[in-house]
């Protein structure tokens, strides 16, 4: 005999979300859906139904074909996103949904149109512009970010009241997520694939407009929020968070930076999807040095006509991949 419940059971509806990225011109770019009601674009997103979809995975790539038109090549599942209160609240009548987020690779122009019913490509800076370092440390982290994070971790009453649900503190976690120090001011170590870690600080602190959205005391509180970054609906802008770390942390261990790229390529061009990814500047030479020494590429023995001097033209070694276990580039600290 099953024990008696407290409350009645609390209806559970599995979404499937893609974060599709592709690199066009330089700028990496995310596929968005159509925008809803509120004005809020969104990922390729559907209800799994598994009447319709034998796995989770199909039904991800139906949802993403019938919103977009393109066809998935590289899909991975990232994360699950269960949280009460980012999407439904206690006393909601409807399902609580849990979302299944993946990350998906293309290339600019391959696989279907990419932009019926409203869908386009957009550039992810345009929703994470304090992750693009490529000119230098962004302005909106001096402006903006660095200071409104000071005043949160050192609210002391604030962080005592959370007690010991945190293993480090407010301070310690500034310092660790956003290579910030909030008692001296001083920038310290940035780490790139930290990416959730940083929205989620950012969305604690009540800095973000998903925050107040979702009823949270500490977004509520403040009188105005500071533009950080284009919201997206639901939990997809944490999803695409998520997608940008992982993504980020690949490059150094796995080839995956050639699944955006065409089968032929120049140096210039590889080098531009890097720091498109990780929001780096590179050093043109260090970078070539760096990729002649991992065998990732092979001469094609073809030259291409960039406007300047014609430029070789590479292709990926796939025989790399049987070379060594963990074949990528691993591109050091950045203090």
């Amino acid at each position: 005999m099953r024990p008696a419940r407290a409350h009645p059971e609390t209806p559970i509806e599995i979404g499937l979300a893609a974060a599709v990225v592709a690199v066009d011109a330089g700028t990496p770019r995310i596929l968005m859906a159509r925008t809803d009601a509120d004005g809020l674009g969104g990922l390729p997103s559907g209800s799994f139904d598994p009447l319709r979809h034998r796995t989770l995975e199909i039904g991800l790539r139906d949802f993403v074909s019938e919103q977009t038109g393109l066809s998935l090549g590289y899909v991975e599942q990232l994360y699950t996103f269960g949280d009460r209160g980012r999407n439904a609240m206690p006393g909601d009548e409807v399902p609580h949904v849990v979302s299944i987020g993946y990350l998906a690779l293309t290339r600019v122009g391959s696989g279907g149109s990419g932009a019926p019913k409203g869908a386009r490509f957009r550039g992810w800076y345009e929703f994470y512009p304090w992750e693009d370092w490529r000119g230098g440390r962004p302005l909106i982290l001096e402006r903006a970010i660095w200071p409104a994070l000071a005043e949160w971790a050192s609210d002391r009453d604030a962080e005592a009241a959370e007690g010991a649900r945190r293993p480090l503190s407010r301070f310690e976690r500034v310092r660790l997520c956003f290579g910030f120090n909030p008692r001296s001011g001083d920038a310290e170590v940035w780490d790139e694939e930290k990416v959730l870690e940083r929205y989620e600080l950012l969305y604690e602190a009540g800095l973000l407009e998903e925050a107040r959205r979702d009823g949270r005391e500490a977004a509520l509180a403040r009188p105005s929020l500071p533009p950080l970054g284009e919201p997206m609906r639901f939990d997809h802008r944490r999803i695409l968070a998520t997608a940008m770390g992982r993504l980020r942390g690949k490059l150094k261990y796995r080839p995956v930076v050639f699944e955006l790229l065409p089968s032929a390529f120049t140096l210039t061009t590889l080098q531009q999807t890097v720091e498109a990814i990780s929001g780096r500047h590179l050093h043109k030479q260090n970078f070539r040095r760096l990729v002649e020494s991992t065998a990732l590429v092979e001469s094609t023995g073809e030259m291409v006509n960039t406007g300047g001097r014609p430029a070789a033209q590479f292709r990926f070694r796939r025989e790399v991949v049987q070379e060594r276990p963990a074949p990528g580039l691993r591109l050091g600290a950045r203090g």
